[in-house]
């Protein structure tokens, strides 16, 4: 279990000066992520040193935002004003999630402008709009080396997540105990807002700390 990525949500008339913004924050350059055709979404994405990755995200005009759950989630976020939709918590056999939670994991893709077509499975998408501070599951179907969070080059590390929400709330949801906590190898400071979800994020750029809210 790890971190995957962390999603930044806005709105499609936003997305390439908001792609621009956090690229400058973090002395970067996102990529260009194509669109998730069962989602109704598009992306740009940046590899972080680790094999994880950040996500900046937005709904098109496309009737999947309005049924599919994780269009839904983004348009939500990015009528909200836009900001940090959630965390995603990488696994290796999504069937072990399915059967916790007893339905299916729902099938995504995309089609990378280099023309690979990037595919995975994601569980847990209606439980994070239900309550934010929830991460979702993905299990990637393609190699390691053709995954968003490859070749960083060098590049920001995540730090450190602030989540306002309740650490062993969460730690049942993943499916931790006291005896294994897999959140150990996630870092997070957890705190008191008004609303639950990600707060911040923390990198480890050239330049030193970043925190982006």
């Amino acid at each position: 279990m790890r971190l995957d990525h962390v999603s930044y949500a806005v709105s499609n008339s936003e997305l390439g000066s908001t792609v621009n913004r956090l690229g400058t924050l973090l002395g970067s350059t996102f990529r260009d992520g194509g669109v998730h055709p069962r989602f109704g979404t598009r992306n740009f994405v940046l590899p972080l040193a680790g094999g994880s990755y950040v996500e900046v995200v937005a709904p098109l005009d496309h009737p999947a935002t309005d049924s599919a759950p994780f269009g839904k989630a983004v348009k939500a976020r990015a009528e909200e004003g836009g900001g940090w939709l959630g965390w995603v918590v990488g696994v290796d056999d999504i069937t072990l999630w399915e059967q916790r939670l007893g339905r299916p994991a729902a099938q995504g893709h995309r089609v990378r402008p280099d023309g690979f077509d990037l595919r995975w499975k994601q569980l847990g998408v209606l439980d994070l709009m239900a309550d934010p501070q929830l991460p979702y599951f993905l299990a990637w179907e393609v190699a390691a080396d053709q995954r968003p969070g490859a070749g960083a080059d060098g590049g920001p590390a995540f730090e450190r997540l602030e989540i306002s929400g309740d650490r062993t709330q969460v730690l049942g949801w993943i499916g931790g105990s006291p005896d294994h906590d897999p959140l150990e190898e996630v870092k997070v400071d957890w705190i008191d807002a008004e609303e639950p979800g990600v707060v911040a994020v923390h990198f480890r750029c050239a330049a030193g700390s970043v925190r982006i809210d």
